[in-house]
């Protein structure tokens, strides 16, 4: 799902820069006033979690490659806003220093991973959840919520490349990612809807589960439910 340089054009890449700054901005101050200093390690780690994750990148057929996040399962536990802030690190480090992921499309890698799938997923978890502290209905809420996070950043991610021929061509060619909706959208999300959002949607169950066995306080989609 990392878009690489050259795929967007800056009609497209300098709006979504802007669209992550303006967000990083206010999850920076809202880390700074909730996150205690005790808690700065689990930040830390998040980022490694899904650094290291995502490194699982597979090429699929049609030139696109999908992978697991973990910004799911990072929301859930640490609250979206931190998410954004430990899988942004993450990405940017990729990109800078391992060529996943293009400079000029930082901002849109960002957006689509960083903001758009730990925000869906702690929406869906909550909705799904209701008020279950326990059992399946919890186990499936955490599914569904790396699920449709995942699904739902490829998504995002498929749109903005398949309208790169309508914003950005000269003389009816393409200049940047050169095929259109109707390629782009099926070719990321039959991917992230057969594999990898089911591989995110397990992660996030798997690892849920462990977190509210040995210290269901400490999850932050599960603050103020009744145990």
């Amino acid at each position: 799902m990392h878009i690489p340089d050259g795929y967007l054009s800056p009609q497209t890449y300098i709006p979504l820069y802007a669209a992550f700054a303006a967000f990083m901005g206010i999850a920076l101050k809202k880390v700074k006033d909730s996150f205690s200093a005790k808690n700065i390690p689990y930040l830390g780690m998040a980022s490694a979690f899904s650094f290291l994750i995502m490194m699982f990148n597979v090429p699929i057929p049609g030139g696109t490659a999908g992978h697991a996040v973990g910004a799911g399962i990072v929301a859930l536990i640490l609250g979206p806003w931190t998410a954004m802030v430990a899988v942004s690190v993450a990405l940017i480090i990729q990109a800078f220093l391992f060529g996943d992921g293009g400079i000029t499309a930082i901002g849109a890698n960002c957006f689509n991973m960083a903001v758009i799938l730990p925000f869906v997923s702690v929406l869906v978890f909550k909705l799904v959840r209701g008020k279950a502290t326990a059992g399946w209905r919890v186990s499936i809420a955490a599914f569904l919520s790396g699920y449709v996070g995942l699904t739902a950043a490829a998504l995002v991610a498929a749109v903005e490349f398949g309208i790169q021929p309508l914003v950005a061509s000269s003389g009816g060619r393409p200049l940047y990612a050169p095929y259109g909706l109707e390629v782009a959208v099926p070719a990321m999300m039959i991917e992230h809807l057969l594999i990898f959002g089911i591989v995110e949607g397990l992660v996030t169950m798997v690892v849920l589960g462990f977190f509210l066995k040995s210290d269901p306080g400490s999850v932050y989609a599960m603050q103020g439910a009744k145990q």
